[in-house]
């Protein structure tokens, strides 16, 4: 199997807290013999569960970067039982760039998995992570946001997966994050996410959507924060009380709670997130900016429920993602 690319500079096995980094090896214009450098924390304090940490899948998406820098720097190894990896910037070119794919090589994290040891910049992190983290964890969070073109409810998420005794210790982990909303995330193409990679290795995996729009703000900083704390302390590697609000659980049955796109132009917003709709609700306006005397195109929901995302800038493009509706529910 080829070796990859990528080494550490942090031993896994040792005890204390230890900051480094990944180190790949990348030939560019402005430095021939040059290495990509990607921050990585590890603290470590006996036998226990180990966790994975992860912010900046996407480069465009803050809230997970902001609350794992901030761990990263308070973190006390004499706190925990186990093992904690925090990378903040998991795509760590597009993250820099503010971008949600790496302006090296155009790639999109979330889709290369499970990476290629001899591919491009991003293939190669990802290998490294499928390959050399992921068998580590116990439990692994990755923290988005709607980025620059989304913008969604906070929630934190788990999948329907084959194994259902796995299935409830992800939705177990899901509920002890405690974002406002608790979502079952129907994914659009799931076969080469970080997310499944980790859950065909067995893993407690749930990620986030913490808000969008390639900011944030006080709040959903705050619910990152939390929900970081209150994950640790479900898997028993710091002590303490989880701190628990009220979070709506919603589902995401079928296709049918996506709306796309099938013509660009000008969106009019028509319900904000968070709000109700049933079947038939016009959730946008997509009005044609070639010429006036047009009438827009709407589009309606499909099911009843909450709207929990929606394009965010004002221009879409036929194929993007309008709209998101997910189904309040009692229990999974």
């Amino acid at each position: 199997m080829t070796a990859s690319p990528v080494s550490s500079t942090i031993d896994y096995e040792k005890d204390g807290i230890q900051h480094g980094f990944l180190s790949l090896p990348h030939s560019h214009d402005d430095s021939g013999w040059g290495s990509l450098m990607i921050p990585i924390t590890m603290a470590k304090n006996g036998d226990g569960p180990t966790a994975l940490l992860t912010g900046g899948n996407h480069g465009d998406e803050f809230e997970g970067p902001i609350a794992l820098w901030d761990l990263a720097q308070t973190i006390n190894a004499d706190d925990i039982k186990g093992r904690v990896i925090i990378v903040p910037g998991m795509n760590y070119p597009a993250f820099k760039a503010s971008k949600r794919t790496s302006p090296i090589d155009g790639g999109n994290m979330n889709r290369v998995f499970p990476g290629n040891p001899r591919g491009n910049i991003t293939e190669k992190i990802a290998d490294y992570f499928y390959r050399h983290l992921l068998p580590l964890a116990d439990y692994v969070l990755d923290m988005h946001s709607g980025g620059k073109t989304m913008d969604f409810v906070p929630f934190c998420a788990a999948h329907i997966l084959e194994d259902k005794e796995q299935q409830a210790k992800c939705v177990a982990a899901m509920r002890a994050y405690n974002a406002p909303n608790s979502v079952m995330l129907l994914e659009i193409e799931a076969t080469n996410m970080y997310d499944t990679a980790a859950e065909n290795m067995g893993k407690v995996f749930i990620s986030t959507e913490l808000g969008g729009g390639g900011t944030m703000s006080a709040r959903t900083i705050a619910i990152a924060k939390k929900g970081v704390r209150n994950l640790l302390i479900h898997a028993g590697i710091i002590q303490g009380k989880l701190e628990v609000s009220e979070s709506l659980s919603l589902d995401m049955p079928d296709g049918d709670c996506y709306v796309f796109s099938e013509s660009s132009g000008l969106y009019e917003i028509c319900v904000d997130i968070g709000s109700e709709v049933q079947a038939g609700d016009l959730l946008g306006r997509v009005h044609n900016i070639e010429r006036t005397g047009i009438a827009p195109t709407e589009y309606y929901a499909k099911i009843d429920g909450v709207l929990a995302g929606r394009h965010f800038p004002g221009h879409i493009n036929m194929g993007d993602f309008l709209g998101v509706v997910a189904v309040p529910v009692d229990d999974y």
